[in-house]
């Protein structure tokens, strides 16, 4: 329990020194990982589950080789795509979103430094650095945020493209049967 409370403690004093903003910050970084985790367990979890499902689908029909049944393995491998590739906007637009919340606090932090500048005068040295200090963490913190969340975006796309080839591969088109009976000429 003592430990629990020193680390909450030091997220207090990080989030008093970087100001307002990383409260934000901290909401949309949470929303951010809350997908990955929806993600990560949809392609591991719940995909595994569907796809036989659906081959066995396509392998159940009798046709699968007309124009048709073509357009039928598109549409369900275009379905799967936006299934396997629902939440990868969103969580683009909130990697691009950190760095912006960043520099968003580091504005806020170069205004309250500009202030003392103003009440005080440039002869205190140690308050303009601890305004600087503060103003500089939003930025540090929206870039660790944004640079995990690359790697995840790109790993997530990669395994939904990955799922996808594997599908379309598994949908196998055959060739039109054509019978010919004894005697008859084409």
């Amino acid at each position: 329990m003592p430990q629990l409370l020193s680390v909450y403690h030091a997220i207090q004093d990080f989030v008093d020194q970087g100001g307002p903003v990383l409260w934000v910050l901290f909401a949309t970084c949470l929303l951010l990982w809350l997908l990955i985790l929806e993600r990560l367990w949809f392609l591991r979890l719940v995909w595994p589950r569907r796809a036989p499902g659906l081959v066995a689908q396509w392998q159940a029909r009798d046709d699968r080789w007309s124009w048709r049944a073509k357009k039928i393995r598109e549409a369900m491998v275009s379905e799967v795509h936006m299934q396997l590739h629902l939440m990868l906007p969103l969580i683009k637009v909130l990697v691009a979103l950190c760095p912006l919340l960043g520099l968003l606090g580091t504005v806020v932090g170069m205004i309250g430094v500009f202030e003392v500048i103003a009440v005080s005068g440039n002869d205190d040295a140690q308050a303009m650095a601890r305004g600087v200090y503060r103003a500089t963490i939003p930025t540090m913190a929206g870039l660790v945020v944004a640079l995990t969340g690359i790697y995840f975006t790109v790993r997530l796309r990669q395994l939904a493209d990955a799922e996808t080839g594997r599908l379309v591969d598994r949908l196998t088109l055959q060739q039109h049967r054509v019978e010919h009976t004894e005697g008859v000429r084409p």
